[in-house]
Formats: C-alpha cells, sequence, structure tokens
C-alpha cells in the first residue's frame, strides 16, 4: 500500500483523536495554581469528612457516614478533570448541541426512573453512584450558552430570547423536581454569561428585578411552589429575628436551627476538628453536603471559614482571569461561565447556611460528598484550565481581540 493510501484509509482512533489533544495545550502556561487550589479544596473536604465518619464511629451511629464512599466517588470522578483538560474546543463547540439535548432526556427521564428522597425525585440510581441530572445541566447550560453567544452579540432584543429559552427549559425541569437549590445557580450562571456575552447591564437588571418580583409574588400567592417549600420560605422569612427560629427548632427549622447553632458555636477559632456540635451531636442534616460549610465554621471558626472563601474567591478570580486571556470567543465564555458556576454554588451554599436565604439542598463543589457533585465540578475545573492553555487556531471575528 503507498504511503498515500495509508494516509486516506480511516483510522479506528479518528473519533478519538477529534475530541482530545495534547499537541495544542500549552502545558507550561498550564493554570497550575488554578488547579493547585482546587486540590487543596479537594483535600479540606476529605479532612473534614474523614472528621465526620470518625465521630460517627465514636458514637455508634447507624448509616454514618463512611470516608470510603467519599473516596471511591472521588477516585470515579478525578479522570473527568484529565478529560476536561485535554478535549478540543473545536469538538466542544461542534457538539455542545448534543451533550445539551442528552443533558434534557436525562432531566426528562427522572419523574419516570428517577428515586424518590426527601420529597423531590432528582436522582437516577446506579451501582456506582446515583447519577443528579440537575447537576449534569449546569455544564450543558455553560456549553450551550457559550455556543449560542459566541455569534450573538445581544445588539437588540430579539437575540436576547433564544439564550434565555435555553437556559429556562432546563431549569423548569429542574424545578419540577424539585429542585430550587440548582435552579438558584442556573439563574446568575445564565445572567453572568450573558454579561460576559456583552449584554447591556440595564437590561439584565430589569430581568433581576423582575424576576425577584415574580418570586415574591409565587410566595404571596402561592403560584406553583409547594406546601413544604412555602413552609421553608415563611420559616426563614420569619427566622430574621432569633426567636422564632427557636420556637421553630423541633418543626419546620429544624435544619436552619442547627445550621445556625453549629456556625455560631464556632465562634472566632472554632471548637477543633470533630469537635463541633455537629459531628458531636450528629444532628445536623445532610452535614457531608448541604450543610458542610456549617460544620466547617463550627470546627474551624470565622477564621478558618473566611480561609475556605478566601480560596473560593481566588479560584474564581484565577478563572476570569484565565477567560480574559483567551482570544476565542466559545472558550472565553465557558471560561468565564465555569467562573461563575463556582460563585454561584458558594454563594447559594453559603448563604443557605448563614440564614441569607431559603434552606435548600446545595452541595459545596469540591468539598461536599456527592457523585454527580463532584464529577461536574472536576469536569468543569479541567473544561477551564484546559481551554485557558489550549492553542487550537481560531478564525472568529475577535479570535485577535484579546478582550
Amino acid at each position: 500500500m503507498s504511503r498515500r493510501a495509508a494516509m486516506r484509509r480511516p483510522s479506528h482512533f479518528a473519533p478519538v483523536r477529534g475530541v482530545f489533544s495534547v499537541h495544542w495545550v500549552r502545558w507550561h502556561e498550564m493554570g497550575w495554581h488554578t488547579l493547585f487550589i482546587g486540590f487543596v479544596l479537594l483535600g479540606i473536604g476529605l479532612l473534614f469528612l474523614s472528621q465526620m465518619a470518625t465521630a460517627d464511629v465514636e458514637h455508634d451511629r447507624a448509616n454514618g457516614i463512611l470516608l470510603e464512599s467519599h473516596i471511591k466517588k472521588l477516585i470515579v470522578a478525578s479522570p473527568c478533570l484529565l478529560i476536561g483538560i485535554l478535549v478540543r474546543p473545536s469538538w466542544l463547540r461542534a457538539n455542545a448541541w448534543k451533550l445539551y439535548a442528552a443533558c434534557l432526556v436525562l432531566l426528562l427521564a427522572v419523574p419516570f426512573i428517577g428515586a424518590e428522597r426527601n420529597n423531590a425525585r432528582r436522582w437516577i440510581e446506579t451501582s456506582v453512584f446515583d447519577i443528579q441530572p440537575s447537576e449534569f445541566a449546569k455544564l450543558a447550560i455553560i456549553l450551550i450558552l457559550a455556543r449560542v453567544l459566541c455569534r450573538n452579540r445581544l445588539s437588540h432584543p430579539g437575540e436576547w430570547f433564544g439564550p434565555i429559552a435555553l437556559a429556562v427549559i432546563p431549569m423548569g425541569l429542574v424545578v419540577l423536581q424539585p429542585d430550587l437549590g440548582t435552579a438558584m445557580t442556573i439563574i446568575p450562571v445564565t445572567l453572568g454569561m450573558l454579561y460576559l456575552a456583552g449584554a447591556n447591564g440595564w437590561l439584565l437588571s430589569f430581568l433581576v428585578a423582575l424576576g425577584i418580583g415574580a418570586g415574591v409574588g409565587a410566595w404571596q400567592y402561592e403560584i406553583g411552589v409547594r406546601d413544604y417549600q412555602l413552609e421553608r420560605i415563611d420559616t426563614w422569612y420569619e427566622a430574621i429575628d432569633a426567636e422564632p427560629l427557636i420556637d421553630a427548632r423541633q418543626g419546620p427549622g429544624f435544619h436552619a436551627y442547627h445550621s445556625r447553632m453549629s456556625i455560631g458555636q464556632g465562634e472566632l477559632r472554632g471548637k477543633g476538628l470533630g469537635r463541633g456540635i455537629a459531628n458531636e451531636a450528629g444532628i445536623l442534616p445532610e452535614r457531608e453536603s448541604d450543610s458542610v460549610f456549617a460544620v466547617i465554621a463550627g470546627e474551624s471558626g470565622f477564621v478558618g471559614a473566611c480561609a475556605v472563601l478566601v480560596l473560593y474567591c481566588l479560584l474564581v478570580v484565577l478563572l476570569m482571569i484565565g477567560a480574559s486571556e483567551v482570544r476565542d470567543r466559545f472558550t472565553r465564555l465557558v471560561v468565564g461561565g465555569v467562573a461563575i458556576y463556582f460563585a454561584a454554588h458558594v454563594g447559594v451554599h453559603v448563604a443557605v447556611n448563614l440564614g441569607l436565604l431559603p434552606m435548600t439542598g446545595l452541595t459545596l463543589p469540591l468539598i461536599s460528598t456527592g457523585g454527580s457533585s463532584l464529577l461536574v465540578s472536576l469536569t468543569a475545573l479541567g473544561l477551564a484550565v484546559g481551554l485557558s492553555a489550549n492553542q487550537e487556531p481560531s478564525l472568529d471575528r475577535d479570535a485577535f481581540s484579546k478582550y
């Protein structure tokens, strides 16, 4: 066979080479400092989860937290970090619609094959860990918005409907599960990406005000809100003062009360690892996931909690800097979207634990346990770092403009 014929011969590995690329990644310009912060946060999660597991063993609690389960999830999710680093921007851009459609299919399948827990049907059970499609939807929304907005300058109102609809459809499916925590993170991610794409700030402010007004109206007139959700919101609203929260601590305010108790007990320097009231009493719900910040604040105090928040702020800032240095518009929007994803996730999680938002379930990225959360967070981090260091050629009309 001639050399030319051999070159034309199809290869079984062609699709893989089309998806991943080592050649175009500038390894010397990789955001290693960003990855380091991500690994530090993973280490913090392992440290606090190990103390939770030890406390459960010492107090002989049934159905206690298992560190081995978290490590298994972390091992399964870890390759997604490398996948995110090596994936080619051109493949990601070309297949954004397919990935978005796949996530919609998973969300549509949840009501039929999903497992119901705590008045919600959000999970699809597998032999490794339970898949939560709403977690994947966040990343899919970032990709599809970047795909649409890379050619859409939002120069007139008609160009807004498509991107907003692409975010509202999965958000509506998530709300129906119901999963208000995830829905609350989709909104800032969408608005933030619209802003990065050049949307008018005043118009975005109007949309935010409109959304807040619609939410308040739905609460006041009980439209589209379930009874237990109304109870949570009412409890949160009334618990601005301490006395109503104390009165409701054995009822609808149970989670919020013990979360704030754990945070308040930490004071300046905390009670020490494993010695906080959340681990000693073991009654704080979801302390390994939705309430992990309350545990961190209780055991490491104000100083430790602020240190964790500083790490997250550094992570977001470094990701935004990486986005600003990318010339390809699609890539820039994906990296910026991932930064907003981490900021929104952390902001909502911390606000809920502090009582600034109604109680809802949402993990703390890279620290909380949860298979889908770890998988998506590591994939998003890998994508942001890898795409920022990718030098694959781009012929976008603004590819030679740094901002």
